[in-house]
């Protein structure tokens, strides 16, 4: 009995602290050589909404399309967002995969980290070059300008 209680304790710590198949899928596409941007959204989220509805994601992935782009919906239970990524047309562009981390939205369950660092807002972006994290905005809206400053930074030879 006392074995099939700890086989039962491991089987629940091992599920609630694996890393989602989105989790697994980026972790292996961010070691590739060149630049991605891993972007943690919601379609409910307003300040996610405000930074589709001013068109700078689109301008950003039609003008980098060596950047790959992986739209990540988290605390949406389970849902990707294509609709609304579709409606300002990044759904169909070459170089976005969109990705939905299966986890709850509240609760104590919540997703709390991501590619192992810490996600406790949203939108969040992360720019990685060959698997090394080059800049993480963690809190708020992007400001197109400067990510595109941080991509010429990080493929920059200095």
């Amino acid at each position: 009995m006392k074995n099939i209680v700890l086989t039962l304790a491991l089987f629940v710590a091992t599920s609630v602290f694996a890393a989602s198949s989105a989790e697994q899928q980026l972790a292996e596409a961010i070691k590739a050589p060149n630049l991605s941007v891993v972007h943690l959204w919601a379609p409910w989220c307003s300040n996610c909404q405000a930074e589709l509805k001013s068109g700078g994601w689109l301008k950003t992935v039609k003008a980098n399309p060596q950047v790959k782009f992986y739209f990540v919906s988290v605390w949406n239970g389970g849902e990707d967002g294509r609709a609304m990524l579709t409606k300002y047309e990044l759904a169909d562009q070459p170089n976005v995969t969109i990705l939905a981390d299966p986890g709850p939205r509240t609760g104590d369950t919540k997703i709390k980290r991501f590619l192992d660092l810490p996600l406790s807002w949203i939108p969040t972006t992360w720019v990685y070059k060959g698997g090394d994290l080059r800049y993480a905005l963690n809190y708020g809206e992007i400001r197109f300008d400067v990510l595109q400053q941080f991509f010429a930074d990080s493929i920059s030879e200095w």
